[in-house]
């Protein structure tokens, strides 16, 4: 019986406390209910006062636990108490991101060469630390840059940075292109990302560096990824005047950046490889936040013509045709040898090549495939003598008039291998690049003062571009759908009608961006700036020479092939001043030294004035006894001949 009361008593002190600890649940409850409502006030406040209050919240709360003691331990893990630390912990985050957002990576984008010129196209991608370089090609010089080979781009930051450039990502095989590899190497060796035939022509190009073994080589198909880290490249399959042309799209953590290189919308192309549309739609769809698009016709409307098209006129020139043909075109337009191939096997005549570029650029070609051509049809140009005109086809180089090309010596008649008479005819299938149109105009005539007849694109539809008109440039801008909007490769109009044209797809002025060499955009999903500059340029290739000629020697060059040299030569008394013999006049470029005796006697005369003014007053420093005679001489000459020579004098003393 004793044992029954006590557990009854039991049961009841437990029930209870058992109703206790529920009265202070809810009324625990209801004091988190009124401090979750004071929160949610709290949070409608600006960032300084909230901040403020969720101290204050942590006070109270630190307060309650001291107060409750074992009941506010026991609730500690509701679901309430729980929604009330993260709340107060999202305040936390929310205000972390506020401070803290101004210092989130941005890419950068810098072209160190294309922008506002023809050639020399490289741009540079950057992201924290990490570089991918596009392209590095080359230039050809203006006509004021005297006696200069090549002109390659100025890459001085990215050898101050060298430790942080990943690679070079090559889109196609043109000079423009790749030109500048060999040069830029000797000074950062970096790996090389390009499609098959594009690495084969770079290979080429190193072998004559001697720099093809202590350089990596990569060949990636389209379609394929390069990983770099934190920037990844894509190889897209893209439609230009030379196979194996891609597009870029840089993977980046801000976004994607699509660059097109050089390209053309071609539905018929003679490879059959149709540019791959699709994958642009669908990074598109996905999002593009930039798009670098090749401007080069962006002032032309319509399309660019299929490389097909050109077929069905040589089809037609070589019909019929009693004369021996000679195609002039460019060696990377592989394409067009294709097509030349095609009517000459179909009109039953031999191939003879003319040209060390267009040799090595046919012979890899036909390695790798890329010309389909039977049996016994190439033959060694030394055997065109064997055959009747109406059996050959020589392809040959020079369609851009170069002085030293296998055209001009034909049209001059100093080919040591082919002689040019009335019964050939002469297919230049190529348009001038802006700055050759003189070079080529001089060769046609050079021809035809030989009675040699001559087809170019005056004449036929010979030659179509291998670059995107208005039409095929909105295709893209439809496609991509990027948010910025950056046009490239072409002088300041094509940049400037290109920017015409993405307006007119609905792309905002302020997302459009015309840059500069040298000039760094920086971008991210948010926004998009200019932000400084970085050191570009122009380096010359003169011979052996990278670099040694600058301004101050093109000036130089320049003077002298305006005005011409006088050189004085005389012998002073090094320890009197006196002039012991001389002075001797020499002119080069100035005056004919026997038809101006007269003048050169009266050169003479005060070159000795000059000198003895010198002496009266005491000057003894070559130095400036030669500046008191070049500028003495140099009014002089002006006054009597409105002529400005370079004067060199030169005093040996003994």
């Amino acid at each position: 019986m004793t044992n029954e009361l006590n557990t009854n008593e039991a049961r009841m002190k437990k029930k209870n406390e058992n109703n206790l600890a529920r009265k202070n649940v809810h009324r625990t409850q209801r004091k988190n209910t009124n401090i979750n409502k004071e929160e949610q006030n709290e949070l409608k406040d600006t960032k300084k006062t909230r901040v403020s209050k969720i101290n204050d919240e942590k006070e109270i709360l630190e307060s309650t636990k001291q107060r409750k003691g074992r009941e506010n331990r026991n609730i500690s893990n509701t679901s309430e108490t729980r929604a009330r630390k993260n709340e107060i912990k999202k305040v936390k985050t929310n205000k972390r991101e506020l401070d803290f957002s101004f210092k989130k990576s941005r890419l950068k984008i810098a072209p160190l060469g294309g922008l506002g010129e023809i050639g020399k196209n490289i741009t540079i991608f950057e992201y924290e630390d990490e570089i991918v370089v596009v392209d590095c090609g080359l230039e050809f010089p203006e006509d004021d840059m005297l006696g200069v080979d090549l002109v390659i781009p100025d890459v001085t930051y990215l050898i101050k940075n060298k430790d942080r450039v990943k690679g070079i990502v090559i889109t196609h095989g043109h000079e423009d292109h790749i030109g500048a590899i060999p040069y830029i190497l000797k000074q950062i060796n970096l790996p090389i990302y390009a499609t098959k035939l594009t690495i084969e022509l770079i290979k080429n190009k190193l072998e004559e560096h001697h720099l093809l073994n202590s350089t990596k080589l990569h060949v990636v198909e389209a379609g394929k990824t390069v990983n770099f880290g934190k920037i990844k490249a894509e190889f897209i399959r893209s439609s230009h005047s030379i196979p194996d042309a891609v597009m870029i799209a840089m993977h980046t953590p801000v976004g994607v950046v699509l660059h097109t290189g050089d390209f053309k919308v071609d539905y018929t192309p003679i490879d059959d490889k149709i540019m791959d549309l699709g994958r642009i739609a669908e990074l598109g769809n996905n999002g593009i936040l930039a798009l670098l698009s090749d401007s080069t016709n962006s002032e032309k409307k319509g399309f660019t013509m299929s490389e097909s098209s050109i077929g069905d006129v040589f089809d037609r020139l070589f019909q019929g045709n009693k004369k021996r043909i000679v195609v002039a075109t460019f060696a990377s337009n592989v394409h067009r040898v294709q097509q030349i191939v095609n009517s000459a096997v179909k009109y039953g005549r031999k191939i003879a090549v003319c040209g060390r570029s267009m040799i090595n650029m046919i012979d890899a070609a036909r390695r790798l495939g890329y010309i389909e051509v039977p049996d016994n049809v190439f033959i060694d140009i030394d055997m065109i003598k064997n055959y009747t005109d109406d059996q050959l086809v020589i392809i040959t180089t020079g369609s851009q008039g170069e002085t030293m090309s296998a055209l001009t010596r034909m049209a001059n008649g100093e080919h040591k291998k082919v002689t040019l008479t009335p019964n050939d005819m002469v297919i230049i299938s190529a348009t001038p690049i802006p700055g050759n149109e003189k070079g080529v105009s001089r060769v046609i005539n050079e021809l035809m003062k030989s009675g040699v007849e001559v087809i170019y694109s005056s004449l036929e539809a010979i030659h179509v571009s291998g670059h995107a008109c208005q039409e095929e440039q909105k295709l893209i801008l439809a496609l991509a759908k990027p948010k910025y909007f950056i046009p490239v490769h072409g002088e300041y109009r094509q940049l400037k009608a290109h920017m015409e044209t993405a307006k007119q797809m609905g792309i905002e002025q302020e997302n459009i961006f015309i840059l500069e060499n040298g000039k760094v955009l920086e971008l991210n999903e948010n926004e998009a700036k200019f932000n400084g500059t970085i050191q570009s340029g122009k380096i010359l290739v003169d011979g052996l020479g990278v670099g040694d000629v600058g301004n101050i020697v093109l000036r130089d060059r320049q003077h002298l092939s305006q005005d011409g040299l006088i050189v004085i030569v005389m012998t002073m008394d090094s320890n009197t001043g006196e002039v012991i013999s001389g002075p001797d006049v020499v002119s080069r470029g100035f005056v004919y030294v026997r038809e101006s005796e007269n003048l050169m006697d009266e050169v003479k005369q005060v070159i000795s004035e000059e000198v003895r003014k010198c002496e009266e007053n005491s000057i003894r420093d070559w130095s400036t006894i030669k500046s008191n005679i070049k500028d003495t001489l140099r009014d002089y000459i002006f006054k009597k001949t409105k002529r400005n020579p370079m004067i060199l004098p030169i005093i040996m003393e003994v």
